[in-house]
């Protein structure tokens, strides 16, 4: 192995380590996120916030999987997804389609028993903290697995932008509710939760089959 070899793997093992320890900050981001969400969220009795939560620890589930395949690819480069990573996303795609229903169904029986969440001042809070941290993620992860010339990390990368999009949601419906105290509309943003749960579990499951699927793009 001559110099620029060496200093190619020196390099390439390095964003390994940051991939590594992204998934991580994942992981235990979203377990922090889904226990405090899920606790004001049933102690404000705010449906968006404590769906929000409930998403959190699904994402958990899905961060696992990548940790173990970043962790495969700093013994062996360019792995595919095993038999570990595929039945985790099965289990996150389930999650998801089942988090959406959940979710529809209480929104539903909410807006027909006129039911208000008693205030939305730590679902704003949240969704703040959330913004920066998955902006801070997708940036870091679209690097690394540039640098690591890797879609599954890029793929999920793009998936932490749904999680972005997700804290923008709870921010809009928990600061509309503060602020006018619009009727329903936290529902409504539980509602539109539900909605990219659904789309999060279809991509889970697309991931499975082998398939690098996030957002808009979706290739074999």
């Amino acid at each position: 192995m001559n110099i620029t070899q060496q200093i190619d793997n020196t390099e390439y093992q390095k964003w390994l380590k940051i991939a590594f320890w992204l998934s991580m900050v994942t992981i235990f981001y979203n377990m922090l996120e889904g226990i405090v969400s899920t606790y004001f969220g049933m102690e404000d009795e705010t449906l968006a916030l404590f769906g929000f939560g409930i998403d959190s620890f699904v994402e958990v589930i899905s961060g696992i999987g990548i940790a173990h395949m970043v962790f495969r690819m700093r013994r062996q480069q360019n792995v595919g997804k095993d038999r570990f990573e595929k039945q985790a996303l099965k289990i996150t795609g389930f999650s998801f389609y089942l988090l959406a229903v959940g979710i529809l169904s209480s929104s539903v029986l909410t807006i027909i028993s006129g039911g208000q969440p008693e205030t939305t001042r730590v679902g704003i809070i949240i969704s703040v903290l959330s913004i920066l941290t998955m902006y801070a993620l997708v940036h870091y992860k679209i690097k690394a697995g540039k640098k690591l010339n890797s879609s599954p990390i890029i793929s999920d990368a793009n998936c932490t932008k749904t999680c972005l999009y997700l804290s923008v949601l709870l921010l809009a419906s928990s600061a509309l509710y503060e602020l006018f105290h619009i009727p329903y509309i936290d529902a409504i943003g539980a509602m539109g939760i539900a909605f990219f749960a659904l789309k999060e579990g279809k991509e889970a499951f697309d991931k499975a089959k082998g398939k690098d699927c996030c957002g808009d793009s979706c290739s074999a």
